[in-house]
């Protein structure tokens, strides 16, 4: 049950107020990270809400606990002491062989179980289709507050509660919401929105065991087999740091390799504008936009684009956006944080020589 409140009337205003909490929520006290693993690979995610999470519990003067589960054995061990390297002072570890593949039954489970035994105040959890199905599983179980897809975390000092920033209407607007009245405060966050922290390695904590108590038979869901993402291979535009993007002011298909090489010099995904989808230039799984795929690059570079309301939601939040067009009133360049007006087949040959050159510079000095 999420429970979206607006800042007290007296925070708004010029009398500043204290608000006492709840003393059935005074026992809640620690930050939690859900360390997030599958097939022996942790997912980055996770480090980053630890650093994000450490700076949460130092202003509430709390404990940061990393929580491990899965199957037996040294791996889920030695993702504890990783934890600790990333900012947690202590690491819940549940281990069983009913945890060894992700089922949502017998995690929600031991995250509540754990949750009940040890209460701390805030749980976070990566937005990642994991960390989604556990985490609104878990919030309807206990009948916490659960703020989904956030792009900044803070701490009311006044009342300890955690003040989760997320957007909403199509990004347009951000929205901070506090959930005042019940525990744990829970919030998800998507990879790369939080700074990955430099580990620590000397950190060392404490391991705090629990056990489940669960046997196979109690669970409704069977693993039968293990079939790997058949989308390995495939454009991982959601998770890409860098994007170059083509749309139709490239004119012909044939001028689309522009875009394929810009990219093949910086490591880059490529995508593309809805158009180019529909005239069959590139397949859907690049296509960006509302009726595509939504992206959070660090750069995105927009050849072509004109920055219609359909594209801009679905890359608006890049970090850092590069427009390329020769229409100076293009909508694009109203959002983009840099911008060059000029005919691609001139521009994007001149950045791809520009970066070559670059990097080999750079292999050389180092």
């Amino acid at each position: 049950m999420s429970e979206p409140q607006a800042a007290p009337a007296a925070k708004r205003g010029g009398n500043h107020r204290k608000m006492e909490l709840d003393p059935r929520l005074q026992a809640y006290r620690g930050v939690w990270v859900f360390v997030e693993h599958e097939r022996g690979a942790i997912q980055p995610v996770s480090w980053e809400l630890l650093g994000e999470g450490r700076k949460l519990a130092d202003q509430l003067g709390v404990e940061l606990a990393g929580v491990v589960m899965g199957a037996p054995g040294e791996a889920t061990r030695q993702f504890c002491r990783e934890a600790f390297h990333y900012g947690a002072d202590l690491c819940y570890l549940v281990e069983d062989p009913v945890l060894t593949d992700y089922r949502n039954q017998p995690y929600t489970k031991a995250l509540t179980d754990l949750v009940d035994t040890f209460q701390p105040e805030i749980l976070m959890l990566g937005a990642t289709t994991l960390g989604r199905d556990l985490a609104g599983s878990f919030a309807t179980t206990l009948k916490t507050g659960l703020t989904a897809d956030c792009t900044e975390l803070n701490i009311d000092m006044d009342n300890r509660s955690l003040a989760a920033t997320r957007p909403t209407f199509g990004g347009r607007l951000l929205c901070t919401i506090q959930t005042l009245n019940y525990r744990p405060q829970m919030a998800t966050v998507r990879p790369r929105v939080m700074a990955l922290p430099q580990p620590d390695r000397t950190r060392d904590g404490r391991i705090i065991e629990h056990r489940l108590g669960l046997i196979e038979t109690d669970i409704i869901t069977k693993v039968l087999e293990y079939i790997p993402d058949a989308n390995v291979d495939k454009p991982q535009l959601a998770f890409a740091d860098v994007i170059v993007a083509g749309g139709r002011g490239l004119k012909r298909q044939e001028n689309f390799k522009l875009v394929e090489d810009l990219a093949a010099v910086l490591g880059a995904e490529v995508g593309a504008s809805r158009p180019l989808v529909q005239a069959g230039w590139v397949d859907l799984e690049r296509q960006v936009g509302q009726s595509g795929k939504t992206v959070r690059p660090k750069l995105y570079i927009a050849i072509g684009i004109s920055g219609a309301i359909q594209h801009r939601v679905g890359m608006e939040s890049s970090d850092v956006i590069v427009a390329i067009n020769n229409d100076p009133q293009a909508p694009i360049f109203d959002f983009a944080h840099y911008g060059i007006v000029g005919n691609a087949m001139t521009v994007v040959p001149a950045l791809i020589d520009a970066f070559r050159q670059q990097f080999a510079v750079m292999r050389r000095a180092g």
